[in-house]
């Protein structure tokens, strides 16, 4: 392992790097390296094959970005010609369009030959195949993209992979978790023997040091961090209180309001949570954004597009969506529901602190959630096993999070309050029918606790539904149940 330096880091000019790639990052504010790059520059502009390691948010885009921009616009013996000539490979559509703008930027003064610039694509799914193929026919140097669409095609013939001298695999632990290694291992049986090639990843599982030993050639392995590094991210902050789930999104409001608090990610496990979440929050007059898998991709791509740039400052995602969301200056992660695992935690929260910032992270652990919030808690050494009971008036939520003590539950003025009232005698009387005439309609079964209905797309969070049914579900059909035996009794009187 490569040890961290600690010396002030070098600019990318002094580390030779070409001045037109120099000039387009100082455009934007690089100027120095973070350690990932400063390690990895001067092996991967020599060509070496080599396995960065470090964690979300250190700067391993630019690590391999670099490098690989410099090097195929300076090997005098391989002209670029419009066939691919670097391949980088990443596990989600987002991350996939965040490398492609971090290289486009970085190439904007490079020039392929004399006649035209350096050009960079992205291959990913969700999207219409003709723009991708047509521009793969126009000629690309750089192509970045998620492993299906990339595999697809390349076996139709419209991508081809024989001209490539860089290969990078990024977030190859993601990958993996998304069962994506089988058409990683296809794509690398047609690309050439020789070419350099680049694997990051924030952790090293066994699957991903037997994939690297079968494609690489006698590897330097990076690792980015001091060794007494803590797994979760020093710089973030963590908070966690036990939280009831009728007043996540109370305190939730409140915590919104926090001295400070700049962009937030809040992260749920269910998609239908996701949306509930975000819509609430929009009702409350905050700025948000959602990304979940119901959504299709160019209403994600909006929503990511509109949190970069500050239109909307709070974005409600699920755990497989968050996936690549790679922005530098968020100062809160709220955990609405607890993640799956401790490494889920590890990537959610290291959505803040990045980048030698400091952050917040504040995880709602409901009553149902503690046997598994208490692995958590014991495989990351975090001692808090037991969270405090809160709620959204507790006065060391406020204290501890710096919350206004005037703070409520919305912000600004109130939304569509003055047409909200009058109606809602007219939807109770509404919804009950609907939901009665579903229920004729399935034979009287229930419909799982969706009131609004059942698709295909939400059966993977069958599982969670339940636990989701008293935050709008219940209490309706309750109340329905008390008043028609009320009638009955008084028509029986009659």
């Amino acid at each position: 392992m490569t040890p961290v330096t600690t010396h002030p880091s070098p600019t990318f000019a002094q580390l030779g790097v070409r001045d037109e790639i120099v000039r387009a990052l100082a455009e934007n504010g690089i100027e120095h390296a973070f350690a990932i790059q400063e390690l990895t520059l001067p092996l991967a502009l020599a060509g070496d094959d080599l396995i960065g390691q470090a964690r979300t948010g250190m700067g391993k885009t630019f690590a391999f970005g670099v490098p690989l921009l410099h090097r195929i616009t300076t090997d005098t013996e391989r002209p670029l010609t419009g066939i691919p000539r670097a391949l980088i490979v990443v596990p989600t559509r987002e991350l996939c369009i965040q490398v492609y703008e971090d290289l486009v930027g970085a190439s904007k003064y490079l020039m392929a030959d004399e006649t035209r610039k350096l050009t960079v694509t992205a291959i990913y799914g969700g999207r219409p195949y003709e723009p991708q193929i047509e521009a793969l026919q126009k000629g690309v140097d750089v192509v970045v993209g998620t492993p299906g669409r990339l595999l697809d095609l390349a076996q139709q013939g419209h991508l081809q992979l024989g001209g490539l001298s860089v290969l990078v695999l990024d977030e190859a632990d993601e990958m993996l978790d998304l069962g994506f290694l089988p058409d990683i291992e296809r794509i690398l049986k047609q690309i050439p023997a020789k070419r350099q090639a680049m694997l990051f990843s924030a952790t090293m599982p066994d699957p991903i040091i037997t994939l690297a030993r079968t494609f690489m050639t006698q590897p330097t392995h990076i690792r980015a961090e001091a060794p007494h590094s803590s797994a979760t991210h020093d710089s973030t902050e963590q908070f966690a209180y036990r939280a009831h789930a009728l007043d996540k999104v109370e305190m939730v409001a409140r915590i919104l309001q926090a001295e400070g608090r700049g962009a937030t990610m809040i992260f749920t496990r269910t998609k239908r949570t996701a949306q509930k979440v975000a819509d609430e929050l929009g009702e409350r007059g905050f700025k948000v954004g959602a990304v979940h898998g119901d959504l299709g991709q160019a209403a994600r791509e909006k929503a990511l597009k509109s949190f970069r740039t500050g239109e909307v400052d709070v974005l409600v995602a699920t755990d497989v969506a968050a996936r690549g969301i790679d922005i530098d200056d968020i100062t809160h992660v709220i955990n609405f529901q607890i993640p799956e695992d401790e490494q889920a935690y590890v990537h959610r929260i290291g959505r803040t602190g990045r980048a030698g910032k400091t952050g917040i992270a504040v995880t709602l652990v409901d009553w149902d959630e503690l046997p598994r919030w208490s692995m958590i808690d014991k495989a990351l050494g975090l001692d808090t096993p037991d969270p405090a009971e809160t709620y959204s008036n507790s006065p060391h939520l406020y204290e501890e999070l710096n919350i206004p003590a005037e703070a409520g539950g919305s912000i600004g003025r109130p939304k569509r309050t003055a047409d909200k009232e009058p109606r809602e005698p007219r939807e109770r009387r509404e919804k009950p029918t609907s939901n009665r005439s579903r229920r004729r309609t399935r034979g009287g079964k229930s419909v799982g606790g969706h009131p609004e209905g059942t698709t295909e797309q939400a059966a993977p969070e069958a599982d969670n539904a339940g636990a989701e049914a008293p935050e709008g579900a219940a209490s309706p059909a309750r109340r329905r149940r008390r008043r028609r035996p009320s009638k009955a009794a008084a028509a029986g009187s009659n």
